[in-house]
């Protein structure tokens, strides 16, 4: 009953206005930072490792910021399950979309490499209003909002969804039929299949995917970040320069590749960075938890 209220709350938020919405978003994440005093907490661990040369009051400062854009992303993600295609479409910002539609074109099979900002659901709404393409896709808990995530995520053109428990092969098969798989590979899944290298000098669990499907799939890697711009500019999404000599030989000097040019992208707005996920809890054997 709670999760049916929600949705019809986001529903009727999403006739606001962009503005009105954000407005809205930003005191909904500073009241989750009063309140949600867990995330709260990891968000901070997340800055401290994340940021040593800030001090604890630039922390929270920041962690504030973070919860904001967080509240933001949240209601602004009604606007990607209902508004119209024409008033979405002026609010989805693509710099470099020619840079994927010349692989596209070209018969190439390209790999997005998308790290967990707050704004990832635009950034996807806006590539599959532009191309047929793929994502895996997380099985949510609650069946309401299971299915009105999977139902916003296929809205715009021929988008295939695949779940984390198929197997590589198919999303390999989705890159070499010609739609770009929008690819998220930073999170802690636990130690299985996962790789410890560097992410802000502290060695991090992480799966090790993109090395090995540009391999199978022969696929072009192809940066892409999206950033929640203020008020009612919507959202910036930024496809980049596609790698060159990737994958190497090494997978985990590619890993650590990954890596580098993800903190180098968070670095650009720290603020926008998915820190309520606990991105350090699996840890090397003999280290503590940081959490």
């Amino acid at each position: 009953m709670l999760s049916r209220s929600l949705v019809a709350t986001l529903w009727l938020l999403h006739f606001l206005p962009l503005s009105a919405l954000a407005f809205v978003g930003n005191a909904l994440g500073l009241v989750l930072f009063r309140l949600a005093g867990k995330r709260r907490h990891i968000v901070l661990v997340n800055l401290r490792l994340c940021f040593p040369e800030l001090d604890e009051t630039q922390r929270r400062r920041l962690a504030r910021e973070h919860f904001k854009v967080l509240g933001r992303s949240m209601l602004e993600r009604s606007l990607l399950w209902w508004a119209s295609p024409q008033r979405l479409s002026p609010l989805l910002h693509v710099e470099g979309e020619e840079r994927m539609r010349k692989l596209v074109d070209a018969g190439r099979p390209v790999l997005m490499l998308t790290p967990h900002f707050v704004g990832l659901d635009a950034g996807g709404a806006a590539i599959a209003m532009r191309f047929d393409s793929a994502s895996i896709y997380a099985v949510q808990s609650d069946p309401v909002f299971d299915r009105l995530l999977l139902r916003g995520r296929q809205r715009f053109g021929d988008q295939l969804l695949l779940s984390r428990q198929e197997s590589v092969r198919a999303s390999v098969r989705a890159m070499k039929s010609g739609r770009p798989l929008y690819y998220l590979p930073d999170m802690d899944f636990g130690s299985k299949d996962s790789i410890f290298v560097p992410f802000f000098g502290i060695q991090t669990a992480t799966i090790p995917g993109l090395s090995r499907l540009a391999r199978l799939a022969n696929a072009t890697v192809v940066p892409c970040v999206t950033r929640i711009l203020p008020g009612s500019r919507g959202y910036a999404v930024e496809v980049g320069e596609p790698w060159a000599d990737f994958p190497s030989d090494d997978v985990e000097a590619d890993t650590r590749r990954m890596n580098a040019w993800i903190e180098a992208a968070v670095r650009s707005m720290p603020e926008q960075y998915y820190w309520v996920h606990r991105r350090f809890k699996t840890r090397p054997p003999g280290e503590p938890r940081p959490y």
